[in-house]
């Protein structure tokens, strides 16, 4: 029988026991009667699969010298970025935990989820190979997050060099459940409203109203 997070990843596991363990946390393997592997190993090579294809992608597709593919490189897979990718495709439920983790949020606790997606990432890898994990990266990364990355640094190196300038990022609202945050933003120039983002995060939202503030100064 087919594990549902299957569907949502659109790939079919040979070895189904990889795809389990990625989804184990230590609390559940901890608590259960019978042995139970969990993803720690998985974390550890998932990391490094998913930095090889981001500096992959960085190198052939965005032009900029070395320390900003760094910095950019630091974006993609910090443990923000990786909350957000996962929670895409709700991996917060998909996940064995323990019952204390479980009760104490661990389902929306970002270092869980996210360590899970790179262990989801690892699992990807050895049942089907290099490919299979960069054709379940890529998306995530490319969907405009290499740019999202930096449009507030692209942003702030334009009004700085007005040194009157200032730009602060305004949170107007926030709406939906934990798992399911929905954020507007406005980013403002001095005291004059500039420009909105939306996004499922704050950070996601700022990135958008940094966007929409360099598209209105016809910068993008």
């Amino acid at each position: 029988m087919s594990h549902p997070l299957e569907k949502v990843i659109g790939y079919t596991f040979k070895n189904p026991v990889l795809l389990e363990t990625a989804l184990t946390h230590t609390s559940y393997a901890n608590e259960s009667r019978q042995p139970a592997e969990h993803n720690e190993r998985l974390e550890f090579l998932g990391d490094s699969v998913l930095s090889v294809v981001v500096a992959d992608y960085l190198y052939r597709h965005v032009n900029k010298p070395e320390g900003e593919l760094t910095r950019i490189r630091a974006s993609l897979v910090s443990e923000e970025a990786l909350f957000q990718f996962a929670q895409e495709i709700e991996l917060g439920k998909y996940l064995r935990l323990g019952r204390g983790e479980d009760m104490g949020g661990g389902r929306e606790r970002p270092s869980v989820v996210s360590d899970a997606f790179e262990s989801v990432i690892a699992a990807l890898y050895l049942d089907g190979g290099m490919e299979v994990a960069r054709n379940f990266i890529l998306p995530f990364v490319t969907e405009g997050k290499t740019a999202e990355a930096d449009y507030k640094t692209q942003l702030q190196e334009v009004v700085q060099q007005n040194p009157e300038e200032k730009l602060t990022y305004v949170l107007e609202s926030e709406t939906g459940p934990d798992h399911d945050k929905h954020f507007v933003v406005a980013v403002h120039l001095n005291s004059n409203c500039f420009a909105h983002g939306e996004g499922r995060s704050k950070k996601q939202a700022e990135q958008h109203a940094a966007r929409e503030a360099l598209r209105l100064m016809g910068l993008t």
